[in-house]
C-alpha cells in the first residue's frame, strides 16, 4: 500500500524526486505483499557459527566476517560484537581487530564492540570465568583502561553498579560517549538508580544474572518503573526472548511496565547455527541441549543459540503487542540506546536505507543494507 524510495543507500524523500527533480524510479521493485522493517540490530551477540568472539585466534577478523555474513538472514543489518569476562591479554589481541565499519553484502554493520565483564559481581557471574573477574578498588578507570588497553571502537561496557567507584567509571565512560550498562549484579535499587544518575543508560539481559525482584527492595529490575531518572532520560534493557531465559510471564511483566525501552538481543553463542553438542563462550566450555545452553556440567545458562527474528516473532506471541512494536524492539529501540536513531532503526526519511522484507508470520524474505539487497530467501533455495 506504500512505495519506499531508496538513493544512494538512503531513504528518500520522494516529494524531492516529483518536484523538484520530475525524475522517477530506475528500478522498481514488487514487494509481493510483504511488510517492510527497518533492519534489526543486536547489541548483545557473543559469536556464532563455530565462531567466539571470545577467543583471539589467528583468524578472527574472518571468524567476525563470518558471523555477520550469516546473521543477514536473520534480519541483523547491524551488531556489537561481545565480548565476556576475559584475562586482559585477551581483549588488548581482540579489541584492536573490531572496527566499526558499514554494512554490505559482505554482511551486517558493525557498531562497536559490548564488553561484558570483567568488572562484575561474583555472585551473578552467570557464565563469566571467576578467575578473570575484577574490581575498580585501586585505580578505578584506569584499571578499566589498563584492563582494556583501548576504548577505541567500544559501544557498550556492562558492569557491575555496586562496585565501589564505580560512579567515577561511569561518568568516564559516558563522558567518551559508551554506553554503560548494568548486569551481573547484586546491586540495590538505589545504587542502580544513582549509576543511571552518574550516566547509565542500559540493563544487560533483564532478570538474568542480577538479584531477583522483591518487593520492598525491587533492585535492578525497580529501574523500569524508578521515579528516580533523571529528567528526558530513558532507561533501556534488554530482554532474551528465546523461550527459555526469561518465562513468558516475565516478559509480559517487562514490557507492561516499560514498554519503550525494550531491547530485543539474542545473547547468541559460537554454538547458535551449529548442532547440539559442546562449544565454547570465551574461557568456558558450553554444552548446547536444544534450545538451551549451559556451561558444561552446569545447569547454568550460558548465552543463547536463538536468532534475532525467533525473538522477535517468541515476544510478540508471548506479549500479544503489535506487529510495530514486536519489531521495534529489535531495531528503533536498540537504535536510540546507541544514539544512532537518525541513521538507524526507522524508515525515516534520509535514514539509511537497512530494511526488511518479512511476510505475515514475521519471517525474514529479503535483507537489504544501504538499499541493496544483501540476501533473500529464494535466492538460497532455503
Amino acid at each position: 500500500r506504500e512505495d519506499l524510495w531508496v538513493r544512494e543507500g538512503k531513504i528518500l524523500n520522494p516529494e524531492k524526486l516529483f518536484f523538484d527533480e520530475k525524475g522517477s524510479a530506475d528500478i522498481q521493485l514488487d514487494c509481493k505483499d510483504s511488510i517492510i522493517a527497518p533492519g534489526f540490530i543486536d547489541v548483545q551477540i557473543n559469536g556464532g557459527f563455530g565462531v567466539d568472539f571470545s577467543l583471539a585466534t589467528d583468524d578472527f577478523k574472518s571468524g567476525i566476517g563470518l558471523v555477520s555474513q550469516k546473521i543477514l538472514s536473520h534480519g541483523v543489518t547491524s551488531f556489537c560484537p561481545t565480548l565476556v569476562t576475559s584475562p586482559p591479554s585477551v581483549y588488548h589481541q581482540i579489541l584492536p581487530q573490531i572496527s566499526i565499519r558499514n554494512g554490505g553484502a559482505h554482511g551486517a554493520g558493525i557498531l562497536g564492540a559490548h564488553l561484558e565483564g570483567p568488572f562484575i559481581s561474583k555472585e551473578k557471574k552467570g557464565a563469566h570465568p571467576e578467575h578473570c573477574l575484577r574490581t575498580f578498588e585501586a585505580g578505578a578507570f584506569q584499571d578499566l583502561l589498563a584492563t582494556y588497553g583501548s576504548l577505541d571502537g567500544v559501544r557498550i561496557v556492562t558492569l557491575a553498579p555496586e562496585m565501589k567507584r564505580s560512579s567515577e567509571v561511569i561518568r568516564e565512560l559516558t563522558k567518551r560517549g559508551i554506553c554503560v550498562s548494568l548486569g551481573h549484579s547484586v546491586a540495590n535499587l538505589s545504587q542502580a538508580e544513582e549509576a543511571v544518575q552518574h550516566g547509565a543508560t542500559f540493563i544487560t539481559h533483564l532478570f538474568n544474572a542480577m538479584l531477583p525482584f522483591h518487593h520492598r527492595d525491587p533492585g535492578i529490575v525497580g529501574l523500569l518503573t524508578s521515579d528516580k531518572i533523571p529528567a528526558g532520560r530513558r532507561v533501556f534493557y534488554g530482554m532474551i526472548s528465546d523461550g527459555i531465559h526469561t518465562n513468558p510471564a516475565a516478559l509480559r511483566i517487562a514490557h507492561r511496565a516499560h514498554p519503550k525501552g525494550l531491547v530485543l538481543v539474542t545473547d547468541a553463542i559460537a554454538g547458535l547455527g551449529l548442532a547440539p553438542g559442546r562449544h565454547t563462550l570465551g574461557q568456558q566450555v558450553v554444552e548446547i541441549d536444544g534450545l538451551n545452553t549451559y556451561i558444561a556440567g552446569t545447569k547454568t545458562l550460558s548465552g543463547s543459540v536463538a536468532t534475532m527474528d525467533t525473538c522477535v516473532r517468541h515476544f510478540q506471541e508471548a506479549t500479544g503487542c503489535s506487529v510495530e512494536t514486536a519489531l521495534e524492539a529489535a531495531s528503533l529501540h536498540p537504535a536510540q540506546l546507541l544514539g544512532i536513531e537518525r541513521k538507524k532503526g526507522t524508515l525515516n526519511y534520509d535514514s539509511d536505507a537497512d530494511f526488511l522484507m518479512l511476510n505475515d508470520g514475521l519471517y525474514v524474505q529479503a535483507t537489504y543494507i544501504a538499499g541493496k539487497e544483501v540476501w533473500r530467501q529464494d535466492a538460497l533455495g532455503m
